[in-house]
């Protein structure tokens, strides 16, 4: 958390002087972006909500994405990440929304994709995805890194 809670400052700056709000969908960073965010004081004057996407069943039941919405696409992917914000951005009313989706480690997941592997996105009046290649089997390790590059591609965007 101490790379992402500055970050999460900077970010939490920007959204308060524009006034904006932000949702969160996220899956092997297992929460840390949403935690960073909310460590701040006055975080419910932008944070509107996030979920950890990290099943089907979760899919399914926090953001309501149906099966058949899924042919196609493949987790993994910045199509996916993409997805997640897209949805969550509809479902919570917010201005913007974020998705991530990845391998943490120490393995890859069932598509092929190795440790390290991560999408993200950032849907909002400006949009952007981006795919993280760390290199790294270190799972705590990744998603401190996933959550960075989130935030950091936030901040750009902003």
């Amino acid at each position: 958390m101490d790379r992402l809670i500055p970050l999460a400052e900077r970010v939490a700056a920007r959204l308060r002087a524009e006034n904006a709000t932000v949702v969160v969908a996220e899956s092997s960073t297992g929460g840390l972006v949403s935690a960073a965010l909310l460590s701040l004081p006055g975080a419910s004057a932008y944070f509107l909500g996030g979920a950890v996407i990290y099943t089907k069943t979760a899919r399914a039941s926090l953001l309501g994405i149906p099966a058949e919405a899924m042919v196609g696409i493949r987790s993994a992917t910045e199509t996916y990440a993409t997805l997640l914000a897209t949805t969550a951005r509809e479902r919570f009313g917010a201005v913007w929304a974020l998705g991530e989706t990845g391998a943490a480690g120490p393995s890859g997941n069932g598509y092929g994709d190795p440790p390290g592997h991560c999408c993200i996105a950032v849907v909002g009046p400006r949009n952007a995805v981006a795919t993280i290649e760390t290199g790294s089997a270190d799972r705590a390790e990744n998603m401190r890194a996933f959550g960075q590059s989130l935030l950091e591609l936030f901040l750009r965007q902003l």
